[in-house]
């Protein structure tokens, strides 16, 4: 039934995995150290299937094989995340990372530094031309567990977090990322807090995850430049520092190792981070992991 033949008075179609709850009408709580806002950078680390699946472009290439975007991607594990991890090096700030699991096969040297700095590895599919939607109830277990436990053997540990790749789901997402074994998901951004949602079998906590504070639907989705993206970075911070005095809030910055990891972008984000280590502001500078778990305490 479409809009145009609703029933009048018919109820809309809902979902029922968290409710609704206006921001400023919630119980108080604190971050650590009495921070009023807490800052996660959340790096992708990806792999694409050449010349099949799903692939994040440059440009419309129109060729095959596109050998012009995946050479750009691949820049990402050869140079831009490299070029990231020492950057944060450099700050000292921590760094979690989306991670397509097959980069485990692909580029394991990648992954294995990554680790060496303390970044939170968090599950972000197999790989990147991969999509949940199509796949069976069945079917989903097994790929949610199989990412896991590819993680879990090359890492000595298991991802805590999940981000789905291009944030596609099945009507049985949270249901089975809570079944197998994950505390908390990365996919939703209708909230500046942490939020429950409900699954069959229990609860599953939903981080604040940014579509707008993020490299890919900014600078390759609508074009912007890096000194807008390094600009939105900034505004955002500033502003969320403000509206932290009435309550605490949870800011994501989301990059990708061959958007963000192009010498020029780095550049624009190094005045993004320098002006957010400068604020003097109370932060709590962490990953999605340690919220994750401070809510879990406080629930």
């Amino acid at each position: 039934m479409t809009a145009m033949h609703r029933k009048a008075g018919a109820a809309l179609r809902a979902h029922t995995r968290y409710r609704y709850s206006a921001i400023g009408q919630r119980a108080p709580f604190r971050w650590p150290n009495g921070a009023r806002v807490a800052v996660y950078f959340a790096l992708g680390i990806e792999e694409y299937s050449f010349g099949e699946g799903l692939a994040e472009n440059l440009v419309s290439a129109g060729t095959h094989p596109d050998v012009l975007n995946s050479s750009w991607r691949d820049y990402g594990n050869r140079v831009g995340a490299w070029r990231v991890l020492q950057a944060f090096h450099e700050y000292r700030l921590p760094l979690a990372i989306l991670l397509n699991s097959a980069v485990c096969e692909s580029a394991p040297d990648l992954v294995t530094a990554a680790q060496a700095q303390g970044c939170e590895i968090i599950a972000h599919g197999y790989s990147n031309s991969d999509t949940l939607q199509g796949m069976s109830e069945q079917e989903e277990a097994e790929y949610l567990r199989r990412v896991a436990r590819q993680i879990r053997e090359f890492s000595g540990q298991a991802p805590a977090g999940w981000s789905s790749p291009w944030i596609a789901e099945t009507e049985h997402t949270p249901d089975l990322l809570q079944e197998a074994g994950y505390s908390y998901v990365l996919d939703f951004c209708m909230d500046d807090q942490p939020v429950w949602l409900r699954t069959r079998r229990g609860q599953l906590l939903a981080v604040p995850y940014s579509q707008e504070i993020n490299d890919s639907s900014t600078i390759i989705g609508r074009g912007a430049g890096a000194e807008e993206f390094s600009r939105m970075i900034i505004d955002q911070f500033d502003e969320m520092c403000r509206a932290g005095d009435e309550l605490p809030l949870v800011m994501s910055v989301v990059i990708h190792s061959f958007i963000s990891g192009q010498p020029f972008r780095l550049r624009a984000l190094r005045r993004a981070l320098e002006h957010i280590l400068a604020t003097g502001e109370r932060l709590w500078i962490a990953q999605p992991g340690e919220i994750a778990k401070h809510a879990y305490a406080l629930a």
